[in-house]
Parts: C-alpha cells; structure tokens; sequence
C-alpha cells in the first residue's frame, strides 16, 4: 500500500521550506553572538545589560514553545507555520532598525515568541508530511542536521555579517529567508491538521509558560549574579513550583496544553531524556571554544567562526549520511548510545587542549567526534519522539521535545559555565597570583578543561540513558495498542 507521504509529489520541496525555516530559527540563537560588541558599541548599551540581547530571546523561545505547539495543533500546523515565519520576519525587520537597546531587546523578545509557533509546527509537518520509514529517516537526517549544526554554523554567519557589512544584517537577514520560505510554504505545504476549533488550556499556559519563563530567567542569571543570588533563587524555586502545578494541572484538564500521554511510551520518554542530557552535556563547547579560539589563541571573529564548521560538517555527515541510512534497519538506542560515546570521547580530546595548542592536531579531531555524535544522536531521537503521536498532539510533542533541547541547552551552558569558572580560580590560587596573560590564559584553559571532563561524564549518561529506555521500534500511540 503507498503511504501518505509517497502520494505527496511535493513532499521533498515542503522538506526544503520547513528545514530552510528550522535553519533560520536555530542560526538566530547564536548569530547575534559575535555582533553583540558591535551592536553594544553602536547603541550605547551598558555591560548590564548586553546579555538580554541573548536572553530577551531564549526567554521568550523556551517559555512560549508549549503554548506555541499547541497553537500549532488548534489552528492548523500550515496556519501557525505562517503566521510564525510572517512574524519572525517583522520581528528581525524592527531588531536591525533599532535605534536604541530597549528597541532590540523587545524585538529580540518578538523573535523569540514567534519562534516558539515556528518551530514546533515545523517538527510536526514534517512528522505529518514523511510517514514511510525510509524517507522519514531522511528527511529528519536533515532535520537532526540543522537542528545540531546550525548553531556553528551561526557563529561563522554571524562573524562574516559582522566583519564585511555591519551587525544590523545578522538581523536584517532573517527578512529575505522568511519571505521565501512564506512563499514556499503556500506553494509546497500540505496542512494536516489535527483539531480545529479546541479550547485552548488557559490555566496550563499560565502555569506552563510562567514556569518555563522562570527557569530560563534563573538559568541565565545563575552566571553574573550567582548561584545564592536572589534573583536566581527565587525564579528557579517559582519555576519549579509552578511546573508542579501544570503538571498536576495537566492530569485534570480536559484539553490539557501536553497531553501527558505522549510521555507513557518509554522509548519515547527515553528519547526526551537522551535529548535533555545530550544537550546539558554538549552546549558548553560552543561557549568555551569561543572564549578559547578568541581570547587564548587570538582569532577574529571570521576565522571563529570558521574553526567551528567542522563540527557542523560532523553533524551534518552522522546526521544525514550514517544515521538516515543505518535508522530504518538500526535500533534507534544503537545510534543514540553510539553517537553518545562518540561525543563523549570528543570532549576528552578537547580537556587536553593548552595555551599553546594548534588548531589541526589538537582541537579538530575532537570537533569532529563531537559532530559526528551529535549527528548520529540528534537525528534519532527526533525520529523517535515524534514517531507514532496522535495528529491532535504532535505539535504539544513537538513543542516538548524542543523546550527540553531548549532547557537543557540554558542548565547545561551555566552549569559548566559555574564549574569552569570554580576551576579556573583554584587554579589561579594554588599557582599565585595571575598577573600575566599567560597565567590568566592557562587559569581559563585549565577551567575549561574541568567542564569538558564533566560534559563527557553527562554524555555517557545520555548513552546509558538511551540504551536501557528507548527501544528497537517505533513507540506506541498513546491511547492505542503499539504500532506492528
């Protein structure tokens, strides 16, 4: 019998708009990053208050992505993939054309909020879209592949933007990519829907999105003001309490937000956790090597952003090359766990980088296994995840798997942040004063060390998390018998 997806002639083109329209939404995480000093300079923005250029948008990205999804489910995947794209647009549109820090910092909040409906109804019209095992394998190779190489490829966008024209069109860019994947999208995507004309879960918005909102805040506060800072305290604890409460919330609610369904399989559950290990473990890497190929070695900003594509190369060829080809005869846990390993063994490469290491013996060889297991992992678990939901929920699973990648990338980036700073001081304590370079440079080299072997430790986790949950298989449907 043919399959949805094999009746659905444009079904590679949809596949090009929706990952042209993922590619944007990831890169805008990390794009702005090497154009911050520049944007700060020409704005007058004080030290303060430069990281809402990054938090304005992870925060509204990762509180807004439950209600997002379920948006998705209620209007029509097509109809919110749209409007997501339209505002996205606008969003960057007003972003460049700030005139002053209270203007990015609100368009950078707009971006984040309509990413938040952008990016899981992406995940679902591809899920919607790709039902044969084998095309569904390659079409989220290249889903897993953006999805992990687009922050690299970010930060080499972001430095060539930056050195060759000026900061403004890390933003301004975003407007010609949107446009033509709207136009894509009315030509190419077919809408699936789900269930139109559902209540929307007001309460389970508030608690939700409150709660998500206020463990990013905590997260992206615990590095400049501490861990005991009540600013941190107080958010991470609201936050927590106030998730307790959506989830009991979502046991009672007739149209609850996530249907806590999606959660019963455990091949799926364990897929959620590989994906909320693997990017506590993996995120710090981007963040050390920046300060590492800048501040130790002394790169610009392009050829930074240049030392990074080998990682998205890796992600790109364990994604798209080994993982779609091996996933529809492979045990998924195989590839997840393999990938893993892979990762892990690439961070113990990069612990052993000093003051006076050289780009190709000593850092590209662990880029690459990092890219290559994030490749083979990536791809995967978001094949797993979505695999066999009922079409009323995937955009709520969508929006879950998204906000755990988006959660784990906030907890793991300030934890190995806090952890490198604490070795990088013992370390300036037990060797006297640093009042050289050379000693500050060896001190920070020396901290990041320490988080590479801790993003190693979290990674084996991930691969023993994998491997004991998700099983060979699709998951089953919630609320139906497993899939034959």
């Amino acid at each position: 019998m043919t399959s949805a997806s094999a009746a659905d002639p444009k079904r590679w083109w949809a596949l090009a708009v929706i990952a042209l329209a993922q590619l944007m939404v990831i890169l805008d995480g990390t794009i702005v990053n090497i154009a911050l000093p520049s944007a700060q300079r020409a704005l007058g923005m004080p030290d303060a208050d430069r990281q809402w250029v990054i938090t304005a948008y992870t925060l509204a990205f990762g509180g807004l992505l439950l209600l997002g999804g379920r948006i998705a489910d209620l209007v029509g995947r097509k109809r919110a993939f749209v409007i997501g794209l339209a505002g996205f647009a606008m969003a960057s549109a007003l972003g460049g054309a700030a005139a002053g820090p209270g203007t990015l910092f609100a368009a950078r909040a707009l971006q984040g909020a309509f990413a938040a409906v952008l990016a899981p109804s992406a995940l679902s019209l591809l899920t919607t879209t790709f039902t044969d095992p084998r095309e569904r394998a390659k079409a989220f190779g290249v889903y897993g592949a953006l999805a992990g190489g687009g922050s690299g490829a970010g930060l080499l966008v972001g430095g060539l933007l930056t050195e060759y024209l000026n900061w403004r069109w890390c933003l301004y860019v975003n407007v010609p990519v949107a446009l033509a994947a709207l136009i894509g999208a009315q030509v190419f995507l077919r809408d699936r829907s789900g269930r139109r004309g559902g209540h929307l879960d007001v309460p389970g918005v508030l608690l939700g999105s409150g709660g998500l909102v206020a463990l990013v805040y905590g997260f992206s506060e615990a590095g400049p003001r501490g861990w005991t800072s009540p600013w941190v305290a107080a958010p991470l604890m609201a936050g927590v309490l106030l998730l307790a409460a959506f989830v009991w919330w979502q046991h009672r609610a007739a149209g609850p937000l996530l249907p806590l369904r999606i959660f019963r399989d455990r091949s799926r559950a364990g897929a959620f956790a590989t994906m909320g290990l693997a990017t506590i473990g993996m995120f710090g890497v981007f963040l050390f090597l920046t300060y590492y190929f800048q501040a130790v070695l002394g790169y610009p900003p392009v050829r930074t952003g240049l030392a990074f594509m080998p990682v998205s190369v890796g992600i790109v060829i364990g994604a798209t090359q080994i993982a779609a080809r091996l996933l529809p005869r492979t045990a998924p846990h195989a590839l997840m766990a393999s990938g893993m390993v892979l990762a892990a063994a690439g961070m113990v490469l990069l612990s052993r980088l000093t003051v006076h290491a050289q780009y190709v013996p000593h850092v590209l060889p662990g880029l690459l296994l990092v890219g290559l297991g994030m490749g083979l992992t990536f791809m995967p678990v978001y094949a797993t995840a979505t695999v066999g939901v009922p079409t009323q929920d995937t955009g709520a699973a969508s929006a879950a798997l998204t906000t755990v990648q988006q959660i784990g990338a906030s907890l793991g980036t300030v934890l190995l942040n806090t952890i490198a700073t604490g070795a990088a001081g013992r370390h300036s304590r037990a060797h006297g004063p640093a009042d050289s370079g050379t000693a500050l440079a060896e001190a920070m080299v020396h901290g990041f060390s320490v988080a590479y072997w801790c993003s190693a430790g979290v990674l084996l986790l991930a691969a023993l998390v994998a491997a004991l949950t998700v099983r060979r298989g699709k998951p089953s449907q919630a609320g139906s018998k497993p899939s034959a």
